[in-house]
C-alpha cells in the first residue's frame, strides 16, 4: 500500500521497542502505520488513542492480530468510538468463487429465483473437508492435515501466552480436540470436562482463550419469548469446518456413511458460510439458534435489526420431506406473533422450491 509504514511485533527487536517506549514507537510520518500481532503489546493501545484524539483524521493505524485484541484481561483501553472492528474469517465458498453475496438479502425476501451451480452430496462434503484456509484450498488431504496440525501448534506454542497465563498447555491441546468433537452441540461444561480432570473455573477460562484466538465461537439461544421451555446453552462451532476435521483425523470415507459426522461436518460448513455472510452484511444480522424442553430445535436463526427471523435447518440428504418442515412451521406458528418470518431446509439436491406458507427447499449451492 502506497504510504504505508509495516511494523509487525513477530519481531523481537521491534516488540522490544513497543514494550519499551511505545510513544515513539506509534510515531509514524507515513500515511498509515500498520501494526501486526499487536495483541503482543498491548501497551500501545493508550498512546495510539492519545494521537487519535488529537488527531481525528480516519485511517492512521491498522491493527492486525490472531487474538481477539478487546477481549484480553491485560487490555484496558478499548478505543470505543475510535476504532472499526473487522473480523478476518476463512475464506468463504462465495469468496472463492469470487461471487458477490446475496443470500441473505434473497433468503429474507423468500426469493430462490436466482442461478447457482449444483453440487452433490459429495462435493458439498469435499468443500466442507477443505475449509477456508487460503493455504489449504488446493491441497490433497495429507498435506491439509498437517497444516492444519502446525497451525494449532504454532497457535498453542506461541500466541497462546500473549492472551492467557495457561498452565497445563497439554490439557489445552487436548481442548482444542475435545471442542472439535462438540462443534454443533449445545455447550455442556461438566461433559466438556469430564475426561480432562479440569476445575470448571479453569475450564471456562480455557475454553476462552479459544474463543479469543478465534478457534472456537459460541451460537447463542434465541430467547425473545415468554415462553417458559425455552433453552438457555449456547452451541459451540469450531470456526472452520476444514479445521475440525483435521483435529477429529477424519476421512471422506469414514464420514460419508456416519450419518452423525455427515450431519456434524455440514453443519459446522453452514455456520462458517452464514458467520461470513453476516459479517458481511454489518450490524443487520444477528445469528442465534433455538432449542425448547419439549424437542423443538432449529439449526440457526438469523435475526435482523428490523426483527424480521430466517429460520435455517440444515440437512445431508438429497431429497426434502414436509416432516423437515416441522419445527420451523411450529415456531412460526407459535413464538413470533407479527413478526416476518422465512424458513429453509438446506438439502444436498439440486432443486429449489416453495413448501408453503413461505417455507422453502433450497439446496446448497444457493448459499454462494
Amino acid at each position: 500500500m502506497k504510504g504505508a509504514e509495516l511494523r509487525t511485533l513477530d519481531d523481537p527487536t521491534l516488540l522490544t521497542l513497543a514494550q519499551s517506549d511505545p510513544k515513539s514507537f506509534v510515531s509514524h510520518q507515513s500515511s498509515l502505520l500498520m501494526i501486526d500481532e499487536i495483541q503482543r503489546a498491548p501497551a500501545l493501545l493508550p498512546v495510539i488513542k492519545q494521537v487519535v484524539d488529537q488527531n481525528r483524521r480516519p485511517g492512521q493505524f491498522l491493527l492486525t492480530g490472531s487474538a481477539n485484541i478487546q477481549s484480553l484481561p491485560t487490555v484496558q483501553e478499548s478505543l470505543a468510538g475510535r476504532v472499526t472492528k473487522i473480523r478476518l474469517r476463512p475464506l468463504s465458498q462465495g469468496e472463492i468463487k469470487k461471487n458477490t453475496p446475496k443470500f441473505l438479502k434473497k433468503a429474507f425476501a423468500g426469493d430462490f429465483n436466482y442461478s447457482w451451480e449444483v453440487y452433490n452430496r459429495d462435493q458439498i462434503m469435499e468443500i466442507a473437508f477443505r475449509g477456508g484456509f487460503p493455504e489449504t484450498i488446493h491441497m490433497e488431504p495429507r498435506a491439509r492435515r498437517k497444516w492444519h496440525k502446525d497451525y494449532i501448534d504454532a497457535l498453542l506454542e506461541r500466541d497462546l501466552k500473549d492472551i492467557a497465563k495457561i498452565r497445563r498447555k497439554e490439557a489445552m491441546a487436548d481442548l482444542v480436540k475435545v471442542m472439535a468433537s462438540w462443534s454443533s452441540k449445545y455447550m455442556d461444561i461438566s461433559a466438556i470436562g469430564a475426561k480432562l480432570s479440569l476445575q470448571r473455573q479453569t475450564l471456562e477460562t480455557y475454553i476462552n482463550a479459544l474463543e479469543t484466538l478465534y478457534l472456537v465461537e459460541r451460537v447463542p439461544p434465541w430467547t425473545k419469548t415468554d415462553y417458559q421451555r425455552v433453552g438457555k446453552h449456547a452451541k459451540g462451532f469450531m470456526s472452520d469446518s476444514g479445521l475440525m476435521t483435521s483435529l477429529l483425523g477424519w476421512n471422506a470415507d469414514q464420514v460419508r456413511l456416519d450419518s452423525d459426522r455427515i450431519g456434524k461436518l455440514f453443519e459446522t460448513f453452514v455456520f462458517a458460510e452464514l458467520s461470513t455472510l453476516i459479517d458481511i452484511g454489518g450490524e443487520d444480522y444477528q445469528l442465534y439458534q433455538y432449542r425448547d424442553r419439549t424437542k423443538h430445535e432449529i439449526d440457526f436463526l438469523i435475526e435482523r435489526s428490523d426483527g424480521a427471523l430466517l429460520g435455517v435447518e440444515v440437512k445431508a440428504s438429497t431429497v426434502v420431506q414436509e416432516n423437515d418442515f416441522k419445527h420451523l412451521r411450529w415456531f412460526k406458528d407459535n413464538l413470533i406473533g407479527d413478526r416476518p418470518f422465512v424458513g429453509i431446509v438446506l438439502y444436498a439436491g439440486e432443486f429449489s422450491g416453495s413448501m408453503g406458507n413461505n417455507m422453502f427447499a433450497v439446496p446448497y449451492g444457493a448459499l454462494w
